[in-house]
């Protein structure tokens, strides 16, 4: 089996690890030469996936950012032929979506949009782990959702990564959700870090600080790409929180112990409902 790999980042680099692990031959294509020798010479990488050799691919994964997968998959489409799947694994699905199964249809390969839900607050192959997506979700987006067989080919060809469960859903809903699970968590983090007593932490903050900070460490030209795709969505998240927060801190102006009380309470049970 073969796979090609559009991009050797930690997420790219992390699908190369753990496929070849798997037995499988692994090709890919990178920006940077110097990381797709890098990862050949570690042994992650068999050989450089190319137009001539794509089409011999069983499954093509494209983990770059949103446009720079649609400009891929525009110049590499008419090569692909209908041998291989290909999933994108960006962070956002409307616009890609949007961008690649025209081209799918047009050129007659297999496209569904993907998103790996995985990853932590490092970028680069350095960083890549053979077991990163050991028991995570996968969310799929088909361009046909009664196409059980092709959706049970899709399972076996990701079963090497390790997937936990996989979620079939539609673009637009995907982005509604990830606005909320994952660009919003990022925003507040990002947000919270810069409050000038962060400077003095040290001595003074334990788990809930490490949890709260962890991912204001990103990659800010590729999350500030996901923000301006899904804008509508993350916009309408923040705003919810930050009416939210003016509850708190009305509550606290107020010296309303009852008020503060409940909201409090409020959220320890909407916890308990999300999460059983």
């Amino acid at each position: 089996m073969i796979v090609g790999i559009v991009g050797l980042g930690l997420i790219g680099g992390s699908f190369a690890k753990a496929y070849h692990e798997a037995g499988w031959k692994v090709l890919a294509h990178n920006r940077s030469r110097s990381v797709l020798d890098f990862a050949k010479i570690s042994g992650a990488v068999d050989d450089e996936l190319t137009h001539e050799n794509i089409s011999e691919c069983d499954l093509v994964l494209i983990t770059v950012y949103p446009a720079a997968a649609a400009r891929y998959l525009e110049a590499a489409a008419p090569h692909i032929g209908k041998k291989p799947v290909v999933i994108d694994c960006c962070g956002t699905k409307r616009v890609v979506c949007k961008a690649c199964f025209p081209l799918a249809e047009k050129y007659g390969f297999t496209y569904l949009g993907g998103h790996p839900m995985a990853g932590n607050q490092y970028s680069g192959f350095k960083y890549a782990d053979k077991d990163l997506y050991r028991g995570a979700p996968m969310v799929i987006v088909p361009s046909d959702f009664n196409n059980i067989v092709l959706l049970s080919k899709v399972k076996e060809l990701l079963a090497p990564a390790g997937f936990g469960q996989i979620s079939v859903t539609t673009a637009e809903k995907h982005d509604e959700m990830i606005a909320f699970t994952s660009q919003l968590a990022h925003v507040v983090s990002n947000a919270y870090i810069k409050s000038p007593t962060a400077t003095a932490h040290e001595g003074f903050s334990a788990g809930s600080y490490k949890d709260m900070t962890r991912v204001a460490w990103l990659n800010a030209p590729m999350w500030a790409e996901l923000f301006m795709e899904n804008k509508d969505f993350l916009i309408n998240e923040i705003e919810m929180l930050i009416n939210n927060l003016n509850e708190y801190r009305e509550a606290m102006e107020k010296s309303d112990m009852d008020e503060l009380i409940r909201i409090l309470d409020e959220g320890r049970i909407r916890k308990e409902e999300v999460d059983g």
